[in-house]
């Protein structure tokens, strides 16, 4: 192609992508897209509304339905399309859930082949945490092979070099409920509940026993309580209930997360609530809303990603040269300004000094904002702050103020909380939730913020940005490229650090921008995209995927364009495949680039086929 016809096709397919998101703008000024992860929340919903015996069949046949459409041919279910073999804990999920509606059988020839992947990879003793409280919780696994973790850790004061908040906060609301239900060793039955012996190897599991400084930490920090022992954990059993309740929001929901809320529901009844008390039935019904249509079936979704979607259309968009006066912008500020928090919640315990002002992810959310949702917010009102300073310019003000605050000791930023990286968790018996135990700097949200303070805050010169690059800096993997935690994985990590280390005065020569280029183009794939794979994550290292994605060609063309190569021939063809993958409707659009727990959850973002290829293509043309 010429680069006037290049150029001329940039134009039409920004007006296109423009067109499409301001025709699909919700009444409200949001947009609503699907957070599309694979079958964990479609298997629990099921096997909670069994459980509860709810008959809403319809929603139960439209998850089985989806779930009997994503099994392989092998019998296994995986988490990604190149996952290799299949996924066991997602397996033992879809399997057991299957089964419960009656949709399948035992007999089914898929379902034997199933069965048998489940038993080859070591049964239930060799899944995941998660799946292994599910099965507890309802009958099918031993509650001796989960870690018990003392309900009376709860008590401990945070001041104490061992205590509850040195969780991070998602992992507090998954943690009290399980407690609850690990230390009353909870089972909730069917008598129509399928046999699931069969999964399992002959030879049992040992129990799961909590590091012995631990238990010595939590037996000193509760000597000072005048208390009876029965009392002090009778006295952590209502803390921990009322911990839950008081961070359920508006819907119902625990954090607006589903597997939290799953979980704070049998923790209810592991206390002795009915099983229609309105905190539960509440519950189910904000579960229910976050039911989505995918396009193809119906899908339980962990959570609604409204306000993230919102915020970044409404900064793509202005990228692309809507003005803030335009009604769908507008509209869109409107709506980000009404989900702007004002309430103390977790992240003060941490951070001492800040005030109420970030975003959250999600539609319901109003206690848990995080540094990645208020940094876009804050991109996306920064023009019409400008224009509207009396609506506008106070809640910016604010905003910016709190992400300030929230960067951490190290130079960088977490997503939820501060300075929240205790060694201690290390040697927990959990080694597949590890990486989420704690919320430490992560390249993706320190890059992205540092290019927010320089391209919109006038904060180029100050001290927190100069600790943001350093730390960057700093955290460069050998090969130069960087490892980004809520996306996939590499390319993304080295699009975020990139474009914040240049807006902050970082000179493309810089030997660690010039090696962060040099990787990136040693990637490309010779249709001229790019393609990570999500064992990327799983490994800890670049793991090719083999095919090219909308988003994350997006974002190694805007990191080259940033790094000075726009007129290059690397980004012409990169430009491209662009403009091809955003008509695509297939894997290469569908292929999770959204990371939640490295091997255990990635997401589906639909609005990022979208949003990412109409901001590095307004970039190729404003250069």
């Amino acid at each position: 192609m010429a680069s006037g016809n290049l150029q001329a096709q940039v134009y039409e397919k920004i007006a296109g992508i423009t067109a499409y998101l301001v025709n699909s703008q919700a009444a409200d000024g949001s947009w609503c897209y699907c957070f599309e992860s694979a079958n964990l929340t479609d298997s629990y919903m099921i096997i909670l509304l069994r459980h509860l015996n709810i008959q809403d069949h319809t929603l139960i046949y439209e998850l089985a339905r989806r779930i009997i459409a994503r099994q392989e041919p092998s019998g296994a279910w995986k988490l990604f399309s190149d996952e290799p073999e299949g996924n066991l804990s997602a397996t033992i999920e879809c399997y057991y859930a299957l089964l419960l509606t009656g949709c399948k059988s035992k007999d089914d020839p898929l379902m034997q082949k199933a069965r048998a992947f489940i038993r080859a990879k070591g049964g239930p003793h060799q899944a995941g945490s998660l799946t292994k409280a599910m099965l507890a919780l309802t009958g099918h696994y031993p509650w001796k092979n989960t870690p018990d973790f003392p309900v009376q850790m709860i008590l401990l004061p945070t001041w104490l070099p061992i205590n509850f908040y040195d969780f991070a906060g998602y992992v507090r609301v998954h943690s009290a409920p399980l407690m609850i239900c690990r230390d009353k060793e909870f089972t909730l039955t069917r008598p129509d509940s399928p046999d699931l012996s069969d999964l399992y190897p002959p030879t049992p599991a040992p129990p799961v026993d909590l590091p012995g400084f631990l238990l010595k930490a939590i037996k000193s920090g509760l000597k000072n309580i005048p208390l009876p022992l029965n009392e002090i954990h009778d006295l952590a059993l209502k803390k921990l209930e009322r911990y839950m309740l008081a961070r359920t929001e508006i819907d119902g929901t625990l954090y607006c997360y589903f597997t939290s809320t799953f979980l704070m529901i049998f923790a209810l009844l592991a206390l002795g609530y009915e099983a229609r008390h309105p905190v539960i039935t509440k519950a189910i019904s904000g579960l229910k809303k976050m039911v989505c249509h995918t396009g193809v079936n119906y899908h339980q979704q962990e959570t609604t990603s409204t306000v993230w979607d919102t915020a970044l259309i409404t900064y793509a968009l202005q990228e692309a040269g809507l003005l803030c006066s335009n009604p769908a912008v507008n509209k869109a500020a409107a709506f980000l300004l009404s989900k702007q928090q004002t309430r103390y919640g977790d992240w003060q315990v941490h951070n001492h000094r800040g005030h109420p002002g970030g975003w959250g992810f999600s539609r319901t959310n109003t206690i848990n904002p995080d540094v990645d949702d208020t940094s876009y917010t804050l991109r996306a009102l920064y023009r019409p702050a400008a224009r509207y300073p009396e609506t506008l310019g106070e809640a910016w003000k604010a905003g910016l103020a709190w992400l300030l605050s929230m960067q951490n000791s190290d130079g960088g930023w977490a997503a939820f909380e501060k300075d929240t990286n205790k060694k201690w968790l290390d040697f927990l018996p959990t080694p597949d939730v590890k990486p989420v135990l704690t919320d430490p700097s992560f390249v993706d949200l320190t890059g992205r913020a540092v290019e927010f303070l320089c391209n919109y805050a006038g904060l180029g010169s100050s001290n927190h940005v100069r600790r943001g690059v350093e730390w960057l800096l700093i955290n460069q993997e050998s090969n130069g490229a960087w490892y980004g935690r809520w996306g996939i994985a590499y390319i993304y990590g080295t699009w975020a650090a990139v474009t914040g280390l240049v807006a902050a005065g970082v000179s493309p020569g810089h030997k660690a921008v010039q090696k962060a280029v040099q990787w990136l183009l040693s990637i490309q794939n010779p249709d001229g995209g790019w393609g990570e794979s999500c064992l990327s994550d799983v490994e800890r290292k670049y793991m090719p995927l083999g095919f090219s994605t909308p988003s994350q060609t997006a974002w190694a063309i805007d990191a080259l364009i940033a790094a000075g190569l726009r007129d290059t021939p690397a980004v012409t063809s990169g430009i491209e495949a662009l403009l091809l993958l955003t008509a695509d409707t297939g894997i290469a659009s569908a292929y999770p680039t959204g990371a939640g727990l490295p091997g255990g959850f990635y997401i589906h973002y639909h609005s990022y086929r979208h949003v990412w290829p109409l901001v590095t293509l307004s970039h190729y043309l404003k250069v």
